[in-house]
């Protein structure tokens, strides 16, 4: 079964078939894609938290964003992919908020300012 994953503007398809734990984004190891060891463990906490990660191979195919939004586009895929394979993983999953999207995205450069927020310098003399 393929599950699809988000995070800012990144998109995962996930497809989990039973295997050693083997991890392959866009035709590379999960180590390869991911050079940050920070990154290779966003992705494989859902594993983890359900004691799956020598249970499942995953392959996965990523688009968008950067790398950072990748990982949690597939940790969010492989979360699905988990809960579609074994329903009674669903409560940890759930628990531990994997099977939830994280919705915050880069918010927009607004007119007459220097970028969302900061506006530029004023002077009063």
């Amino acid at each position: 079964m393929i599950t699809t994953g988000r995070r800012k503007e990144a998109v995962a398809r996930v497809s989990l078939k039973a295997g050693k734990g083997q991890i392959l984004v866009n035709g590379r190891s999960l180590t390869d894609y991911f050079p940050r060891i920070s990154l290779q463990t966003l992705v494989r906490e859902p594993l983890e938290a359900t004691q799956a990660a020598d249970r499942f191979d995953c392959v996965a195919q990523v688009a968008g964003g950067g790398l950072t939004g990748q990982a949690g586009a597939l940790r969010h895929g492989l979360a699905r992919a988990l809960c579609a394979a074994d329903d009674s993983l669903k409560a940890v999953l759930r628990k531990s908020g994997f099977l939830t999207r994280d919705s915050r995205v880069r918010e927009r450069k607004k007119y007459g300012q220097k970028g969302a927020r900061k506006r530029f310098q004023w002077t009063k003399r």
